[in-house]
């Protein structure tokens, strides 16, 4: 069967993807994505991750998360700040919904995006036949024969470290149940199986929101929401080029779980008590706008604030880092008015590793100076040799130029844009009096 997001992708236009089909008995998971080591072993003494014995510093991890983000993103066309949401919620140790119609990239975003994180990925797609032991794994005969009932968890979601279940909706009473307890605490209970989970991030996905408030329920144990749509008219070529390049890119970057955790050790150990009040005036605002967040999604919030700030390489959250409120809120229409009431404080966020998330949560000057400097950036460090494919970049230059001057008075340029302005300027004249 070939699942339904990877057809033909909102987002990108990639291969056929061989997937399970629902009902399959006794399937296993697709071989674990690669992970990249930097020496031969990884081990975590005392808390910390080594590699080959040398400590993997919180700087060092946080830009090797970052590197492996620019990457999977690359070729993904308004797919960025799913990308980015998957690595925030798994450096919070929360999980993420993803909600938007077939064939609009959901599950070419989490594969890609896993690959980049490492370790061991698990993917499947619910149908309303989906068999526990599909996801779980199957039951030991030959335990059962001692009369014990044991499941056969290797390579099912149970060992997984990144996860990803399309239609996540659809699965029987049986699968739902066990998933609560492997979500919210990483533990695998079934029959007489008990065990840890190494589960960083589950992504589900979905259609639509449930309207049974039983699966409501379920869905309030993903914290982050995001909410996609096909890609708009006006970059459709964006769309082709960027399906394109998924054929011909490069070996991306790829990020080790060991940097991640150290990345995710420093969301946790973060200082919230500065921001703390902060966020406290953005739930009341929220409040006050008729949204209101349950008291369990409010306090576990200050995860996915804390894990923007270490992403960022900042160990103390601060005002900037308040956007993954955003994502919280339930609905789509919570979230575009959770936009507008909380403009002023989310005005100053910013991310250099989730540019694309903290842009699309706050709308902010600061977030959109940062996307605007990524793309001119990666368009002069490609300017083509070939005369015939000038004209074509000219205009994309031209275009970073133009949404500059429409979104900033040159007295208010940010510092990320100044220099850009003046190198795209240079750049421009000299090509303008070649083409003359």
């Amino acid at each position: 069967m070939i699942q339904g997001d990877a057809r033909a992708h909102g987002g990108i236009a990639v291969p056929p993807v061989r997937t399970r089909r629902p009902g399959e008995q006794h399937a296993r998971h697709r071989q674990p994505l690669p992970l990249r080591i930097h020496a031969a072993t990884v081990c975590r003494t005392g808390g910390e991750a080594r590699l080959a014995g040398m400590s993997v510093s919180f700087e060092v991890a946080a830009a090797e998360v970052r590197d492996a983000l620019t990457d999977a993103s690359r070729g993904l066309v308004e797919r960025e700040a799913m990308v980015e949401l998957v690595a925030l919620s798994a450096v919070a140790g929360e999980h993420l919904l993803v909600v938007g119609p077939p064939g609009t990239a959901k599950s070419e975003a989490v594969r890609r995006t896993a690959r980049g994180l490492g370790g061991s990925y698990f993917e499947y797609l619910l149908g309303r036949f989906t068999e526990p032991s599909e996801i779980f794994g199957p039951v030991d005969l030959r335990k059962l024969r001692e009369g014990l009932v044991e499941t056969e968890t290797a390579g099912m979601l149970p060992e997984a470290e990144v996860a990803f279940l399309d239609e996540v909706f659809l699965g029987s009473t049986a699968i739902l149940n066990t998933l609560l307890g492997l979500l919210n605490e990483r533990t695998f209970r079934r029959g007489h199986t008990r065990m840890q989970c190494p589960l960083r991030v589950c992504v589900g996905a979905s259609n639509a929101l449930p309207e049974d408030d039983a699966l409501a329920a379920f869905a309030d144990r993903f914290l982050a929401r995001i909410f996609v749509e096909p890609v708009p008219d006006p970059r459709l070529e964006e769309l082709l080029e960027g399906g394109a390049l998924l054929w011909t890119d490069a070996a991306p970057r790829v990020a080790s779980l060991a940097s991640l955790d150290v990345v995710a050790r420093a969301a946790r150990g973060a200082d919230l008590g500065p921001v703390r009040p902060h966020l406290a005036q953005a739930l009341r605002t929220l409040r006050a706008a008729g949204i209101a967040l349950s008291d369990r999604r409010a306090v576990k919030v200050q995860r996915l604030v804390a894990a923007a700030a270490a992403l960022a390489g900042r160990t103390t959250p601060g005002v900037a880092d308040l956007w993954p409120l955003v994502y919280a809120v339930p609905t789509k229409e919570a979230q575009a008015l959770a936009r507008d009431v909380l403009r002023d404080v989310l005005s100053a966020s910013e991310n250099p590793a989730l540019p694309a998330a903290a842009l699309e949560a706050s709308a902010g000057p600061l977030a959109r100076a940062q996307r605007i400097a990524q793309a001119g950036q990666a368009l002069l460090a490609a300017r083509p040799e070939d005369g015939n494919a000038t004209a074509a970049w000219r205009l994309k230059l031209e275009g970073v130029a133009r949404e500059m001057d429409a979104g900033f008075a040159p007295e208010a340029l940010p510092e990320a844009l100044r220099e850009l302005r003046g190198a795209v300027a240079a750049v421009l004249s000299e090509v303008n009096t070649r083409a003359a």
